[in-house]
């Protein structure tokens, strides 16, 4: 099909919509038998047939209410893209790709293993299922983990025919398309997103960074006070999770009050939301708060991080908090962490991700303040 249609249809057809690809090829078959070319008009019948074959089956892929995500990978020489699928009360709702390096001795299994492991030891959510192409290693011992995390049974399935396997082999040619169009851009967008929370972990000497939260207050001398929290997971920022707090109990211009307030809310919010969770054992409803970061980043230096570890103290949380520092010139300098504060360079992704934060948890707190 990728050679028959342009990139933004096989978006959407891996995507599950369908009808752009049906239009394209019907317009094209048509075309192909116009100008008596009946072989060419032959092939976008059979793609046509194909392509309905793949829609109607999506509609009955799975039972309704069941969750698993689908796991493929391509790879060449340099590069690894591992493809992963997200099925949701029995349809594909998403997907995600993955760019690693490529190490010669490691074989599929591994790489498959230790993806499995990384992902999931960072997601709060995983499914009923898990299909992978190939079996690995321990297989038993991370399905376990996987479903003490959970809390029911997770099924790791490696597919050999049926709807699953015509997933995987799905997933797997997304990855390929992937690989051999995109992995010039993805190395870029690695570099500055994945590449660039390695770097502050390198520099905080912390592991498993994935979600960063950022916090910041806005006020004119005290006036509506107002506090943001932005998030980025996995260097990206991920609006939907973005938060608002008006401040109630603090009169007047005292922004670490002000931080106190919305912190305590926060993570008051999240430790009742993650309790509810685990009583009732819902495994795909989230509270707006219930995940928690794996770092904390504060818009500020000691003053500022010792207002946040006295919150998270108090409500025996242990996260790790950073200021981010800024100079004379109100621009980005480093990181306060542990009592200390840590240069970092200018040119690095790391610093530049910073930044980003920094002025996006500042700029969503004054719009916030100014509406």
């Amino acid at each position: 099909i990728k050679a028959e249609v342009k990139r933004d249809i096989i978006d959407e057809f891996l995507n599950g919509d369908y009808k752009p690809v049906i239009s394209e090829l019907e317009q094209k078959m048509m075309q192909a038998s116009e100008e008596l070319d009946f072989e060419k008009a032959k092939e976008y019948r059979d793609l046509l047939f194909s392509v309905k074959q793949i829609a109607q089956k999506q509609k009955i892929t799975d039972q309704p209410g069941e969750d698993r995500d689908i796991i493929a990978l391509a790879q060449d020489e340099k590069s690894v893209i591992i493809q992963t699928f997200f099925v949701r009360n029995g349809k594909i709702i998403g997907r995600e790709h993955f760019y690693m390096k490529n190490s010669e001795e490691e074989p599929v299994p591994a790489i498959i293993q230790s993806f499995v492991m990384q992902f999931y030891a960072g997601t709060p959510f995983i499914p009923k299922e898990i299909i992978i192409p190939c079996e690995i290693d321990d297989h038993t011992l991370i399905e376990e983990w996987l479903s003490s995390k959970r809390g029911n049974k997770v099924h790791i399935t490696v597919p050999q025919k049926g709807k699953k396997e015509k997933l995987v082999e799905l997933a797997e040619k997304n990855a390929e398309i992937v690989l051999k169009q995109d992995i010039d851009k993805i190395k870029r967008e690695d570099a500055r997103t994945y590449g660039a929370v390695r770097e502050i972990e390198d520099l905080l000497n912390l592991k498993g960074i994935s979600r960063m939260e950022a916090y910041d207050i806005s006020n004119i001398s005290g006036f509506e006070s107002v506090g943001s929290m932005v998030v980025y997971e996995k260097g990206k920022p991920k609006r939907n999770d973005y938060r608002k707090f008006r401040i109630k109990s603090v009169i007047g211009p005292n922004d670490y009050a002000s931080m106190q307030e919305v912190l305590l809310r926060r993570f008051e919010h999240g430790i009742k939301e993650r309790q509810e969770y685990e009583e009732q054992k819902r495994s795909s409803q989230y509270g707006k708060f219930t995940k928690l970061p794996d770092l904390i980043m504060m818009d500020g230096g000691k003053g500022q991080v010792n207002i946040a570890e006295t919150v998270l103290a108090s409500l025996k949380l242990d996260i790790p908090v950073c200021g981010m520092v800024k100079d004379d010139n109100h621009r980005t300098r480093g990181l306060f962490f542990h009592n200390e504060e840590i240069p970092i360079s200018h040119n690095s992704e790391g610093f530049k991700l910073i930044t980003r934060i920094q002025d996006e948890a500042h700029r969503f707190a004054i719009e916030y303040h100014r509406s």
